[in-house]
């Protein structure tokens, strides 16, 4: 939503897919028009070569990895404690307390299953991964982006983006930065194309309006599996096939994988757009703070059906209408599909990919556990000249806009009536476990179960908690 375009602007709307007009020229829309203008004349007057008729038709039909649509919608927080009169707010359907943007996995759907996705957004948005540009297959990766518009606010023409957070020497055509790429108006639709040589862990987000979109829940978590995946290298007596990054000498290998991603809610922020108010960013504070959308102990509730991106499976992982299906038991949690629940064997060697988009710091603690630190900011713990600088800890200090790759080797399980050992992860900003509520935690906090020998399948997917 643009403060210029509500200060300077009466919008007028036009039909589905064209931007609006106005009854009078603001300045960034007298930019704009002058913009589109210079591109034009550049086109006539620039006689330099260009594509062949098959050469157009490769690179338009060019099939999507992924299908995002970007839109509104409501999510669950706890009731307690009432921020009255921002929370729960009043308009939120049954079961649900607040307002957000988001985006949604709408990969396989038809046309119609997509528009219904409108006003059905889910936070955080899908979790997806990528595998690292390979030179000899030349393989892209392509998201294609949709913009459903804002049901409960139609006053609103606000384009959406993707911008992958952290991605190196991006081509600024598909970078998502509206000021220099191309922004996705309310029923149009655009494919951005991606080649990412370095592995790791990201973020993305929409950059129009960021504060307020990302603040919204237009933010997801998405990672680049390396080259060196598939191969066999054995680290510590250990063989492994999967790495977080290429070492060379498997020190990044794991057996199971997990991405943590970390978020907020300023409630009056949320209920200032469900409202048609406009919130003041800089009397922000976070109310709650959420673990992959969640907040303890519903970040232990199982994936929602979906969550795999590349599985996308009507009947399986969507219903009939296109629409997410709840965890089991869990009406509530039906646009918040993300488990943060940690589960594993003992002796396993386990990856953790921290992201966090928030506004304030997180120290991300584990009890009873040390976790290796073997990249930060999708880079490997190395030196220039190859000199390992990874380290462990207890403690994560991970401020807004980074990510942190992790390992950990769980612990010998020891009997337990529960059938597995618990060790806490939780913020350590008491703030931030609790959200001001009294009886424990219901902040940014999850488990990490280990189980005995077999008690947990192979994962099938990331965060495939393998119960």
């Amino acid at each position: 939503m643009s403060s210029t375009q509500r200060r300077d602007e009466q919008v007028v709307p036009g039909p589905v897919g064209t931007p609006p007009t106005g009854s009078h020229l603001s300045r960034r829309r007298a930019l704009g028009l002058a913009g589109s203008a210079a591109l034009v004349t550049g086109a006539f007057a620039w006689a330099g070569p260009v594509l062949r008729p098959e050469q157009v038709a490769e690179a338009a039909g060019a099939p999507a990895d992924l299908y995002l649509a970007g839109t509104d919608g409501w999510m669950s927080l706890p009731k307690t404690p009432a921020i009255a009169p921002y929370h729960p707010d009043v308009l939120a359907p049954a079961g649900l307390s607040t307002y957000i943007f988001g985006f949604r996995n709408v990969t396989g759907m038809s046309t119609t299953q997509r528009l219904n996705q409108k006003n059905k957004a889910q936070h955080n948005a899908p979790l997806f991964w990528v595998d690292q540009y390979d030179e000899n297959t030349k393989k892209d990766f392509r998201v294609q982006l949709t913009n459903l518009g804002l049901a409960l606010r139609p006053d609103l023409f606000d384009a959406h983006t993707l911008h992958w957070h952290g991605f190196r020497n991006v081509i600024p055509f598909f970078d998502g930065e509206p000021s220099g790429s191309v922004s996705v108006r309310a029923g149009s639709e655009f494919t951005y194309v991606y080649r990412p040589r370095d592995p790791g862990t990201y973020m993305y987000h929409c950059h129009v309006e960021d504060v307020e979109h990302v603040h919204m829940g237009m933010t997801g978590l998405v990672f680049v599996r390396p080259l060196q995946n598939g191969q066999a290298k054995t680290h510590d007596g250990r063989t492994f096939t999967q790495f977080l990054y290429n070492d060379g000498d498997g020190s990044t290998g794991y057996d199971r994988e997990f991405s943590l991603f970390l978020s907020e809610v300023w409630a009056e922020a949320h209920w200032a757009d469900a409202h048609i108010q406009l919130p003041e960013w800089s009397d922000y504070r976070a109310d709650f703070a959420l673990m992959n959308g969640r907040v303890y102990p519903d970040t232990l509730v199982p994936n929602g059906p979906g969550v795999n991106p590349f599985g996308q499976v009507s009947g399986t992982a969507f219903d009939d209408s296109g629409d997410l299906i709840a965890p089991a038991g869990r009406p509530d949690l039906k646009y918040q599909p993300h488990s943060s629940l940690v589960s594993c064997n003992e002796g396993e060697r386990v990856a953790l990919r921290f992201a966090n988009l928030g506004f304030k710091e997180s120290a991300m603690t584990t009890t009873g556990l040390r976790m290796r630190v073997v990249g930060r900011d999708a880079t490997p713990m190395r030196g220039r000249d190859g000199t390992d600088t990874s380290y462990e800890t207890e403690t994560l200090n991970i401020g807004p806009g980074e990510s942190y790759d992790v390992v950990f080797t769980a612990p010998a399980y020891v009997t337990d009536p529960k059938g597995f050992n618990t060790y806490m992860l939780y913020n350590r900003s008491f703030a931030r476990s609790n959200n001001r509520a009294a009886g424990g935690f219901g902040g940014q906090a999850t488990e990490i179960r280990v189980h005995p020998p077999g008690g947990v399948r192979a994962q099938q997917f990331p965060n495939d908690g393998g119960i």
